[in-house]
Order: C-alpha cells, then structure tokens, then sequence
C-alpha cells in the first residue's frame, strides 16, 4: 500500500476501537448488496445502515473512479484517458476497479454496491468477475416507490444555502413559508430538485434500471422495500431480508 500508516503514531483507543469492531466483525456473515433505487428512495439514509451492521464495504463507482484517477493506478490512468476524451469509461474498466476494491480489507465481510449495475451488460460483466472471486451477488435491494411519493419528498424540498438548513413544504415546513427560521433570509430550491428534472430523472431511471431489476429477479435475489415508509421501517424491513 503506497500511503503506509506508522501504527506507532495511532492513538491506543483508535487501534483498541478498530480491534473489537474486526472482532465483533469476524462472526457475521458475508454480503454482496446492491442497492437500486431512484432519487431520493432513502438509499443514502439506509446504506450506511447496512454497512456498519453487517461490516460490508460501500462501493460508489463515481467515487472509486475519481480516486482511482487521483491515484493514478494503471486502471485509473486508462479511466483518465477516456475522460479526457469525453467518452464514457468502459464497463470492463469500471467492473476491475471494482475488482481492485475487493482486495481491501475493509471489504473482506463484502461489499454494497451503489449507482452499478445500471445496465444488464454491466450486471453480466459483475457477475463474470465475482465468479472468478468464487463469489456472487447476494441480495439485491430494490427501493420500490411511487414516483408520486418521490415528487411529493423531492419538489417540497427547500434549502437556506448559507447553513444548509433543509425544509420540507409538507413534512418540515419553516415557520414563514418561503424564509429561514434562524435568519430570515429566502430558501431556494435546488435545480436538481423541480418536478421537470425529476421527471425526467425517474425516466431515465425507470428505463435503465428495470431491466437489471428483472434479471436479478430470474436469479431469485430481488428483495422489494417499502421505501415510502418512515426509514426506521425501512431499516426493520431491510433486517428481516438480509437475516
């Protein structure tokens, strides 16, 4: 590993900490999780969830190909070329730094993946590659909800931009419609947050992802969360499936 840590310099209680959670890591099954989901379904709430209950390691493909650049890894260096091209980076590339991921230890308990598969022929190639591992997907996670109840969550959404305080026109409203409680001051509404982009957003989404959704669900490992429940809920239903 090329950023070396001198374990002399970490502090006891951090080595003592990270020694019981491996301990208390070491007893839990494996799992392979992909989490699919559109925006705003609560993925983001319940995936760190699953993976300090299960030990599991969070793959974001996004965040892997940024940092592999940054590192300059042999796979990054050829990503960084395709970027700069303007082109998409190739699923075999995305599908090996996956594969280079895996050999950490923090995913030694498995891994969720996040925002991939988002095709079939992406879902095929992860399959490939997990076999050669002797290993395979275990449960796929689908935060089924109605795009109604996402529009209603998202488009409610206003933000005070210099605190980041959020507000929700039905489920958190500020005291003055349209102002901070603390300052005053006009909230916005983020672009990503109107009902035009958010439809389009689902559509894409829909279109793209339902086909990877039925070929898990010929492999028998689809699990359909009631992602319009309260997320403590989806946490309870999310227990039950992977116990």
């Amino acid at each position: 590993m090329s950023t070396s840590v001198n374990l002399e310099d970490v502090p006891s209680e951090s080595i003592m900490s990270e020694l019981l959670r491996r301990m208390k890591c070491s007893s839990k099954p494996d799992k392979r999780l992909i989490l699919i989901g559109p925006p705003g379904s609560g993925k983001g709430t319940q995936s760190p969830i699953i993976k300090d209950e299960y030990c599991l390691c969070h793959l974001a493909t996004g965040d892997m190909l940024r940092a592999a650049v940054a590192a300059k890894t042999p796979l990054g260096i050829k990503a960084k070329e395709a970027m700069d091209k303007g082109e998409l980076v190739s699923d075999d590339l995305v599908v090996g730094i996956i594969d280079e991921a895996l050999k950490k230890p923090s995913c030694q308990k498995g891994f969720i993946l996040d925002g991939f598969p988002r095709t079939v022929v992406q879902a095929e190639k992860l399959d490939v590659m997990l076999q050669n591992r002797g290993t395979k997907v275990d449960k796929v996670l689908n935060f089924a909800i109605d795009d109604a109840i996402l529009e209603e969550r998202i488009t409610g959404r206003w933000i005070h931009p210099a605190s980041g305080r959020s507000y929700h026109t039905k489920f958190a409203p500020p005291k003055v419609p349209g102002t901070d409680d603390v300052t005053g001051e006009p909230l916005i509404q983020r672009k990503d947050d109107t009902a035009a982009v958010l439809k389009s957003r689902l559509e894409a989404f829909h279109r793209q992802t339902e086909p990877v959704i039925d070929y898990y669900a010929k492999k028998g490992n689809v699990v359909n969360l009631p992602a319009e429940k309260p997320p403590q809920a989806v946490t309870a239903e999310v227990k039950t499936a992977l116990s």
